[in-house]
């Protein structure tokens, strides 16, 4: 469990109603006082009432629901509970967090998602898992083959509700909620709680209890900022030198043809990367992401995949390879770094085509960074924290002029 907030001193874990072998499995790991979502949600969601939690990536949601689902489900009792989550790397670690508690109540929780052995998934729930943690399209697939039933489930989570819309999964969520019994509790965790999300709220909860929780939360201004010009031919050496001058950095690409290239040439230029995205077996992609958080591959080049959902500690240099489209996706993607009080760098390189669309987004972003020629020969490149970027100047204001009649 990790948080870019700080701790509820104030607060004890056995304060909070849980009972004392899930308590003992936090003390183990040396976990004594709650994150504040934690504190919130878990006395409430171990009541039964239905509750919404804003909270971003980071904030210690999943113990907020996770603990309150592993106390409430009954050994022995079948499926009882539904987590549901947008990708595959998140329905993994969810699961892989959850899991010494579940054992330590006598309870077992099984991953659900595509890209793997749906048998071994099937195996699990028959051999009585009561809790699933599941990527929506792969929970239907199974329920398609009458492998999974709802007649017992007491308990639905959604995790990350906001991406589940981005990533266009509403539907499938709402039609695995219809399945599931009247009168079952009901918990949503965003870090938006309006628009679609609060239409989905009055729909699907009853009488939520609403907590939010003021994060860390990054903007661009708490990290630096670099923008680079670069020709077409040299850019691949320019990220290469810049993502030497770092421990662990992330590359974002816009297609997955395009992450599997940067991995392969940034490997043929010295740089130890790997790809992450779509296409790869889930397999290939767990151990990427392993080997990154582990520090054993410093490089890993991503699709946006990696942008939301996941809680990537101590990414010291974020590289927009390919330069996002918008200023949402550019701070979801830049995000990975400068978390909990820490320094971070983005460095967006930008071909000389792409210059006027970089810049529309820096206005949409607020940003007012030069974008600097920079080759690949260039020993700025070394250490871009102890360069200092021009600002642009401020774009003059237009007046006003009244129109003749």
């Amino acid at each position: 469990m990790t948080s870019s907030q700080q701790a509820r001193t104030d607060v004890r874990f056995d304060d909070l109603g849980l009972a004392d072998p899930i308590v003992e499995v936090l003390t183990s790991k040396g976990f004594a006082h709650p994150f504040p979502i934690q504190a919130d949600a878990i006395p409430d969601a171990l009541s039964g009432a239905d509750l919404c939690g804003k909270a971003k990536t980071g904030s210690g949601k999943t113990f907020a629901f996770g603990l309150p689902v592993i106390q409430q489900v009954v050994a022995g009792g079948g499926l009882q509970a539904l987590i549901l989550v947008p990708t595959r790397e998140l329905c993994a670690q969810v699961a892989s967090e959850l899991r010494p508690f579940a054992k330590a109540m006598g309870v077992s929780v099984v991953e659900v998602y595509g890209g793997v052995s749906m048998q071994k998934q099937i195996d699990g729930i028959e051999a009585g898992a009561e809790v699933i943690v599941a990527t929506p399209g792969r929970l239907i697939d199974l329920q398609d083959r009458e492998a999974v039933a709802y007649d017992q489930v007491k308990m639905v989570v959604l995790d990350e509700a906001d991406q589940m819309g981005d990533m266009g999964f509403m539907p499938q969520v709402e039609y695995i909620w219809r399945q599931v019994p009247d009168g079952h509790q009901s918990m949503l965790f965003s870090a938006t709680l309006d628009g679609a999300i609060d239409h989905l709220i009055r729909r699907r909860l009853t009488n939520p209890v609403r907590h939010e929780v003021a994060s860390d939360t990054v903007s661009v201004e708490q990290m630096e900022h670099r923008f680079l010009l670069v020709h077409h031919r040299d850019k691949l050496a320019v990220a290469a030198r810049v993502a030497e001058s770092a421990e662990r950095v992330l590359v974002f690409t816009q297609t997955k043809r395009m992450a599997d290239r940067v991995a392969g040439d940034l490997r043929d230029a010295g740089v130890q990367a790997r790809a992450i995205h779509g296409d790869l077996p889930q397999a290939k992609r767990q151990q990427a992401l392993d080997r990154f958080t582990e520090g054993k591959t410093p490089v890993l080049v991503a699709t946006n995949v990696a942008a939301r959902g996941l809680d990537i500690d101590d990414v010291d240099l974020v590289i927009h390879y390919d330069p996002p489209s918008d200023a949402k996706t550019f701070l979801h993607r830049s995000g990975r770094t400068a978390r909990a009080g820490r320094s971070g760098m983005v460095v967006t390189l930008t071909e000389w085509d792409q210059e006027t669309a970089v810049q529309a987004m820096q206005r949409e972003a607020e940003l007012d960074h030069e974008i600097v020629k920079m080759y690949s020969s260039d020993d700025r490149l070394d250490d871009l924290w102890a360069w200092e970027p021009p600002r642009r100047a401020p774009e003059p204001k237009r007046s006003k002029r009244r129109r003749r009649r």
